[in-house]
């Protein structure tokens, strides 16, 4: 293996600070493909899909479990699958290794979930034996075929209004790779991230960053709390806490 150059560290950290550049254009362009994202025309949803859950059958609105986004990944769990019946689709499996804690999620109003063709009765042995608890649920007709994710896996993100669903965003192949994360979720949905820095057409829920962020198990027992110091007003989206003292308190 050829190594780089081997450098003193304040030579590193000037070539550190010079990447940093590309870093920081980097991530203003993904804040800019997600606000593209979410003026996204919709996809009007007017067949009725049914699916098979853990209480039985459940159709594409029930799969929000009354929140107003929903993200559908379709997963590749099923007879012919390589790895069947012990294993779901290796690449599947990865993701599913890297879902969040949804409880971030749903505190936005979005529920993520898995869809496959597996029974029920295998879809919970192999939740169990992975140690994956998210709804997972198995399709019975042609939701696959009509959101592209028949032969190959993919991300499909929904809103719906009242008892209306559309289909907002679609993400495949090597774009599922970014997915694993609160925010790469959210930014793949119509709302966003629901903050107030974001580029997001007017009336859109939004409340300030970091604020609805809370611990996974204590979500919905306080109002929001302000944890973090003020924000830099010139870098809206690079906001971060401050570091925490000695004893774990917010500096001021």
């Amino acid at each position: 293996m050829s190594t780089p150059l081997i450098v003193a560290p304040q030579e590193w950290k000037a070539a550190w600070q010079q990447l940093l550049v590309k870093e920081k254009e980097l991530t203003r362009a993904r804040d800019a493909l997600a606000a593209l994202r979410r003026r996204m025309p919709w996809q009007a949803v007017d067949k009725d899909y049914v699916f098979e859950g853990p209480e039985g059958k459940a159709g594409l609105l029930d799969l929000f479990r009354g929140r107003r986004q929903l993200i559908v990944y379709r997963a590749f769990f099923e007879p012919g699958v390589d790895g069947w019946p012990e294993h779901a689709c290796r690449g599947c499996s990865m993701m599913a290794d890297h879902v969040p804690n949804l409880a971030h999620l749903n505190a936005r109003d979005t529920t993520l979930v898995y869809a496959s063709r597996a029974p029920q009765a295998d879809i919970e042995r192999l939740k169990a034996r992975m140690g994956w608890d998210m709804p997972w649920y198995t399709i019975t007709d042609d939701f696959d075929a009509d959101f592209d994710v028949d032969e190959w896996h993919g991300t499909n993100a929904f809103i719906r209004d009242g008892d209306r669903v559309f289909r907002t965003y679609f993400i495949h192949n090597r774009g599922d790779e970014a997915l694993g994360t609160t925010w790469s979720y959210l930014d793949m949905t119509a709302l966003g991230r629901q903050e107030q820095w974001e580029d997001s057409p007017e009336g859109y829920p939004q409340t300030p960053p970091y604020e609805w962020w809370d611990w996974h198990d204590a979500y919905g027992q306080h109002p929001p709390s302000r944890w973090f110091g003020d924000p830099d007003p010139d870098n809206p989206s690079d906001q971060r806490p401050p570091r925490a003292d000695s004893e774990g308190r917010a500096a001021t």
